[in-house]
């Protein structure tokens, strides 16, 4: 992280990212990868979309496309309906510069 990062504010995006299926990867048997809805703090989505990446790679899952949906003023700005549970979500990201999985939707043929 850049000095620049450190002393800027860090905001949480929300972020869908897509997987396909990799060996050991906790998937159910017959999907065909999954849809995790993600909460990611970073002072730039770019960040947050990269530092998102890397943990689900860590978790042994294979990330194949993410779609971002801005941060919560965006969503706001744009007309989202953001529940108080999505709130309470976005605020544990932001107070542990986390990456946050609220849910998961496994894809099948």
């Amino acid at each position: 992280m850049s000095k620049v990062e450190k002393n800027q504010k860090h905001l949480v995006y929300t972020l869908l990212v897509e997987v396909g299926r990799k060996k050991d990867d906790g998937l159910p048997k017959k999907s065909t990868g999954a849809a995790l809805m993600c909460y990611s703090s970073g002072v730039t989505e770019e960040e947050a979309v990269r530092e998102t990446t890397a943990v689900i790679k860590k978790a042994g899952l294979s990330p194949l496309n993410v779609t971002g949906y801005g941060s919560v003023d965006e969503r706001v700005a744009e007309g989202h309906d953001i529940s108080e549970d999505e709130h309470l979500l976005i605020k544990q990201a932001l107070e542990e510069n986390a990456v946050i999985v609220s849910q998961t939707t496994a894809f099948y043929d």
